[in-house]
Order: C-alpha cells, then sequence, then structure tokens
C-alpha cells in the first residue's frame, strides 16, 4: 500500500510538471490559471497541493529543470572542443539543435523570465547559474589568456554567442521560419567572429 502510494505520488508530481511545460510553453506562464494547469495534468485540488504550493512554486521547479538539462548540454559540448573556434561553433549549432530537439523547453527558456532569487525556484536558478558560467570561465579563460577570445562580461558573452540564435529560435518558434544547415552555420560563423580577439 505504501509503495503503491508512494508510485502515485510521483506519478501525480511528473503529470503536473508535464502538463505545466505543455500549458507554460503555449500559452505564457501569466495566462496560464491553477485550473487549467490541474485540468492539463489531470490531477486533484488536494494532489496539486501535496507537491506545489502554487502555480508560481511550480515555474519555479520546471523552469530550474529545463535551465540544468540545457546548462549540461552545453558544458558536455563545450569541453568537447580544445580550441576556441570549434568549441564557439559548436556550440551554437547546440542551441539550435537543442532548441529543435526540445522546443516546448526551449520556448520557456526563451520567453519566460527566470524566477527572481526570492521566489519558488530562485536560489536553485541562480545557484545553478553561477555554477555553470564558472566552468564556462574555466574553459574561455585559456583561449583568453591565449589572445584568441577576447575578455567579455558574461551577459555580453551570451548576447554575442547565442542572441542570433536564440532571435532565430523565436522566429522558428512562432512559424515565421525555418532554419536552413546555411543559416545555422552562418550563426555559428558570426558568433565566432564576435568574439574572436581580432
Amino acid at each position: 500500500m505504501n509503495v503503491k502510494s508512494a508510485k502515485n505520488g510521483r506519478d501525480g508530481r511528473t503529470r503536473i510538471i508535464d502538463g505545466a511545460l505543455r500549458r507554460f510553453s503555449q500559452d505564457g506562464v501569466s495566462a496560464t490559471t491553477l485550473a487549467s494547469l490541474r485540468e492539463e495534468s489531470g490531477v486533484s485540488v488536494g494532489s496539486f497541493y501535496h507537491h506545489f504550493a502554487s502555480k508560481e512554486h511550480v515555474f519555479g521547479v520546471l523552469y530550474s529543470e529545463i535551465q540544468n538539462m540545457y546548462q549540461q548540454a552545453f558544458v558536455d559540448e563545450l569541453f568537447r572542443h580544445e580550441s576556441a573556434q570549434g568549441g564557439i561553433e559548436a556550440i551554437v549549432a547546440m542551441h539550435m539543435a537543442w532548441c529543435g530537439e526540445h522546443p516546448e523547453r526551449a520556448r520557456i527558456l526563451i520567453s519566460e523570465r527566470p524566477p527572481r532569487r526570492e521566489e519558488p525556484g530562485g536560489p536553485e536558478v541562480a545557484e545553478s547559474r553561477r555554477a555553470f558560467f564558472r566552468q564556462v570561465s574555466d574553459w574561455w579563460r585559456p583561449h583568453m589568456k591565449d589572445g584568441v577570445l577576447r575578455t567579455v562580461h558574461p551577459t555580453m558573452c551570451y548576447v554575442l554567442w547565442l542572441g542570433p540564435a536564440t532571435e532565430m529560435c523565436r522566429l522558428w518558434f512562432s512559424g515565421a521560419h525555418q532554419p536552413t544547415e546555411e543559416e545555422i552555420k552562418a550563426l555559428c560563423e558570426a558568433a565566432w567572429h564576435s568574439l574572436r580577439l581580432a
């Protein structure tokens, strides 16, 4: 009986997260109601509150999970490349491929504001981001010292590295444009030209 209850509990949480992924990616967090979340996941009010305190709590947990998934894929790909150009260009290609493979998650990551530190999931998201930036800096620093990559603030680094690719993904998700292999290659090259030390 206890094993069954525990299994049902895990299933309920998973159903809520899966339902939130669908609703948040289609309607946005602000337009998604608690009632629509419960309806999408097929759980009772009691079951919902057993797992989550609010819609914001669900979003915080989901956003943190998505961010961790993306960051792991990013770091795994980055550290496969010893050359600066290889790493920079591979990350743009990885970004486009990841967004194509996980469009619902990518829409949330690209379109929604991350939870703030005082909000549910905020501390986890902030700590994960700090650890991620440390890992990227560990890869970046030797190339910077060798005079290959520019010294760039993390925010500006993200904008130059993945800003154009992210904008291409927005067009893709809206149905306005399907990126071609040639365009993705051009985005990779543009990122390299933006970040290398001339």
